[in-house]
Protein backbone atom coordinates (compact mmCIF):
# COMPACT_ATOMS: atom_id res chain seq x y z
CA UNK A 1 0.00 0.00 0.00
CA UNK A 2 1.59 3.21 -1.08
CA UNK A 3 1.91 5.96 1.31
CA UNK A 4 -0.43 8.47 -0.46
CA UNK A 5 -3.02 5.69 0.19
CA UNK A 6 -2.35 5.22 3.42
CA UNK A 7 -2.19 8.90 3.74
CA UNK A 8 -5.76 9.27 1.89
CA UNK A 9 -6.92 6.81 4.37
CA UNK A 10 -5.98 8.55 7.69
CA UNK A 11 -7.83 11.59 6.23
CA UNK A 12 -11.08 9.81 5.41
CA UNK A 13 -11.04 8.35 8.76
CA UNK A 14 -11.18 12.29 10.12
CA UNK A 15 -13.56 13.15 7.40
CA UNK A 16 -16.32 10.72 8.27
CA UNK A 17 -15.56 11.16 12.01
CA UNK A 18 -16.58 14.43 11.21
CA UNK A 19 -19.45 13.61 9.59
CA UNK A 20 -21.19 11.61 12.71
CA UNK A 21 -23.69 14.45 13.03
CA UNK A 22 -27.34 14.05 11.79
CA UNK A 23 -29.21 16.22 9.24
CA UNK A 24 -33.40 15.41 8.58
CA UNK A 25 -33.88 12.27 6.58
CA UNK A 26 -34.83 13.19 2.88
CA UNK A 27 -36.24 11.24 -0.03
CA UNK A 28 -33.32 12.21 -2.16
CA UNK A 29 -30.34 10.85 -3.16
CA UNK A 30 -26.73 12.38 -1.49
CA UNK A 31 -25.77 15.61 -3.00
CA UNK A 32 -22.48 15.94 -5.19
CA UNK A 33 -20.08 18.77 -4.54
CA UNK A 34 -16.57 19.42 -6.61
CA UNK A 35 -14.97 20.52 -4.11
CA UNK A 36 -14.16 21.48 -0.46
CA UNK A 37 -15.14 25.60 -1.52
CA UNK A 38 -18.26 23.92 -1.79
CA UNK A 39 -18.53 22.87 1.83
CA UNK A 40 -17.24 25.57 2.96
CA UNK A 41 -19.81 27.54 1.69
CA UNK A 42 -22.35 25.53 3.42
CA UNK A 43 -20.50 25.88 6.76
CA UNK A 44 -20.82 29.55 6.77
CA UNK A 45 -23.10 29.53 9.47
CA UNK A 46 -22.88 27.74 13.06
CA UNK A 47 -24.99 24.86 13.46
CA UNK A 48 -28.01 24.81 15.13
CA UNK A 49 -27.44 23.94 18.71
CA UNK A 50 -28.13 20.47 19.68
CA UNK A 51 -25.05 18.54 18.49
CA UNK A 52 -22.79 19.45 15.55
CA UNK A 53 -21.24 16.65 13.76
CA UNK A 54 -17.75 17.63 15.09
CA UNK A 55 -19.31 17.56 18.91
CA UNK A 56 -20.64 13.95 18.54
CA UNK A 57 -17.17 12.92 17.37
CA UNK A 58 -15.96 14.05 20.39
CA UNK A 59 -18.56 12.63 22.82
CA UNK A 60 -17.76 8.87 20.73
CA UNK A 61 -14.97 7.32 22.01
CA UNK A 62 -14.45 4.87 19.06
CA UNK A 63 -14.05 8.34 16.65
CA UNK A 64 -11.39 9.88 18.70
CA UNK A 65 -8.77 9.06 16.24
CA UNK A 66 -10.76 10.82 13.18
CA UNK A 67 -10.97 13.68 15.86
CA UNK A 68 -7.47 14.16 16.23
CA UNK A 69 -7.12 14.03 11.85
CA UNK A 70 -9.95 16.61 11.81
CA UNK A 71 -8.26 18.59 14.13
CA UNK A 72 -4.94 18.38 12.24
CA UNK A 73 -6.32 19.55 8.91
CA UNK A 74 -8.58 22.12 10.51
CA UNK A 75 -11.52 20.79 9.01
CA UNK A 76 -13.32 21.36 12.40
CA UNK A 77 -14.44 24.78 11.77
CA UNK A 78 -16.23 23.90 8.51
CA UNK A 79 -17.34 20.65 9.79
CA UNK A 80 -19.05 22.21 12.79
CA UNK A 81 -20.62 24.60 10.28
CA UNK A 82 -24.90 24.76 8.83
CA UNK A 83 -24.08 22.11 6.11
CA UNK A 84 -26.05 19.93 5.98
CA UNK A 85 -23.06 16.70 5.19
CA UNK A 86 -23.38 12.97 5.39
CA UNK A 87 -20.55 11.53 6.81
CA UNK A 88 -19.06 7.77 6.38
CA UNK A 89 -17.16 7.68 9.78
CA UNK A 90 -14.38 5.20 9.96
CA UNK A 91 -13.89 3.92 13.68
CA UNK A 92 -10.55 4.17 15.65
CA UNK A 93 -10.38 0.25 14.42
CA UNK A 94 -10.01 1.31 10.87
CA UNK A 95 -7.77 4.21 11.60
CA UNK A 96 -5.46 2.24 13.08
CA UNK A 97 -5.16 -0.52 10.32
CA UNK A 98 -3.50 2.12 8.53
CA UNK A 99 0.38 1.65 9.37
CA UNK A 100 1.83 3.78 11.57
CA UNK A 101 4.32 5.55 10.01
CA UNK A 102 1.76 6.93 7.51
CA UNK A 103 -0.93 7.87 10.08
CA UNK A 104 2.37 9.84 11.65
CA UNK A 105 3.15 11.44 8.60
CA UNK A 106 -0.33 12.26 7.15
CA UNK A 107 -1.21 14.04 11.01
CA UNK A 108 2.26 16.25 10.34
CA UNK A 109 2.07 19.91 8.99
CA UNK A 110 3.84 18.16 5.82
CA UNK A 111 0.74 15.37 5.50
CA UNK A 112 -1.73 18.55 5.69
CA UNK A 113 -3.19 18.55 2.19
CA UNK A 114 -3.35 14.69 2.12
CA UNK A 115 -4.81 14.53 5.26
CA UNK A 116 -7.36 16.88 3.74
CA UNK A 117 -7.73 15.27 1.00
CA UNK A 118 -8.59 11.90 2.60
CA UNK A 119 -11.24 12.99 4.88
CA UNK A 120 -12.91 15.14 2.47
CA UNK A 121 -13.74 11.81 0.51
CA UNK A 122 -15.81 10.54 3.31
CA UNK A 123 -17.72 13.78 3.24
CA UNK A 124 -20.94 14.25 0.82
CA UNK A 125 -22.96 17.34 0.98
CA UNK A 126 -26.50 17.46 1.91
CA UNK A 127 -27.82 14.83 4.15
CA UNK A 128 -29.06 11.51 3.30
CA UNK A 129 -29.97 8.86 5.85
CA UNK A 130 -29.74 5.09 5.18
CA UNK A 131 -33.62 4.76 3.69
CA UNK A 132 -33.05 7.30 1.05
CA UNK A 133 -29.32 5.91 0.26
CA UNK A 134 -30.75 2.21 0.00
CA UNK A 135 -33.33 3.68 -2.22
CA UNK A 136 -30.52 5.22 -4.42
CA UNK A 137 -28.38 1.78 -4.28
CA UNK A 138 -31.48 0.03 -5.49
CA UNK A 139 -32.21 2.15 -8.19
CA UNK A 140 -28.87 2.44 -9.78
CA UNK A 141 -29.15 -1.52 -10.66
CA UNK A 142 -25.98 -3.81 -10.50
CA UNK A 143 -23.40 -0.92 -11.15
CA UNK A 144 -24.33 0.44 -7.70
CA UNK A 145 -24.84 4.11 -7.25
CA UNK A 146 -22.11 6.68 -7.54
CA UNK A 147 -21.69 9.18 -4.78
CA UNK A 148 -19.81 12.14 -5.68
CA UNK A 149 -17.84 13.17 -2.59
CA UNK A 150 -16.40 16.65 -1.31
CA UNK A 151 -13.04 15.64 -2.32
CA UNK A 152 -14.16 15.64 -5.52
CA UNK A 153 -13.95 11.68 -6.34
CA UNK A 154 -16.67 8.84 -6.55
CA UNK A 155 -17.59 5.88 -4.14
CA UNK A 156 -19.51 3.27 -5.40
CA UNK A 157 -22.20 2.33 -3.04
CA UNK A 158 -24.04 -1.29 -3.27
CA UNK A 159 -25.64 -3.97 -0.74
CA UNK A 160 -24.06 -6.40 0.08
CA UNK A 161 -25.78 -9.10 2.48
CA UNK A 162 -28.23 -6.41 3.20
CA UNK A 163 -25.62 -3.77 4.24
CA UNK A 164 -24.98 -0.62 2.67
CA UNK A 165 -20.49 -1.48 1.12
CA UNK A 166 -19.20 1.27 -0.11
CA UNK A 167 -16.18 0.93 -2.62
CA UNK A 168 -13.41 3.63 -2.82
CA UNK A 169 -11.30 4.43 -6.24
CA UNK A 170 -8.74 1.75 -5.38
CA UNK A 171 -10.96 -0.95 -5.35
CA UNK A 172 -11.11 -1.18 -1.30
CA UNK A 173 -14.94 -2.07 0.68
CA UNK A 174 -15.93 -0.59 3.39
CA UNK A 175 -19.33 -1.67 5.23
CA UNK A 176 -21.41 0.59 7.10
CA UNK A 177 -21.97 -0.53 10.44
CA UNK A 178 -24.35 1.61 12.14
CA UNK A 179 -26.60 4.63 10.52
CA UNK A 180 -28.05 7.83 10.63
CA UNK A 181 -26.22 9.20 13.72
CA UNK A 182 -28.00 12.41 14.01
CA UNK A 183 -26.51 15.76 14.32
CA UNK A 184 -27.38 19.28 14.14
CA UNK A 185 -25.66 19.91 11.16
CA UNK A 186 -26.04 16.27 9.38
CA UNK A 187 -25.92 12.77 9.53
CA UNK A 188 -23.02 10.15 10.27
CA UNK A 189 -22.58 6.82 9.08
CA UNK A 190 -19.91 4.82 11.15
CA UNK A 191 -17.89 2.45 8.66
CA UNK A 192 -15.07 -0.24 9.50
CA UNK A 193 -12.42 0.82 6.75
CA UNK A 194 -10.79 3.68 5.80
CA UNK A 195 -11.37 4.98 2.14
CA UNK A 196 -9.12 6.05 -0.12
CA UNK A 197 -9.44 8.88 -3.04
CA UNK A 198 -7.07 6.97 -5.39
Amino acid sequence: MSMKTLMTGAALAAALTLAACDAPAETTTPAATDDMAMAEETAGDTAPAGGAIVELAQSNADLSTLVSAVQAADLGTTLSGAGPFTVFAPTNAAFEAVPQAARDQLMSPAGKQDLTGILTYHVVAGETMSPALITAIEGAGDAGYTIKTVNGANLTATLEGGKVVLTDAAGNKATVTQTDVDASNGVVHVIDKVLMPE
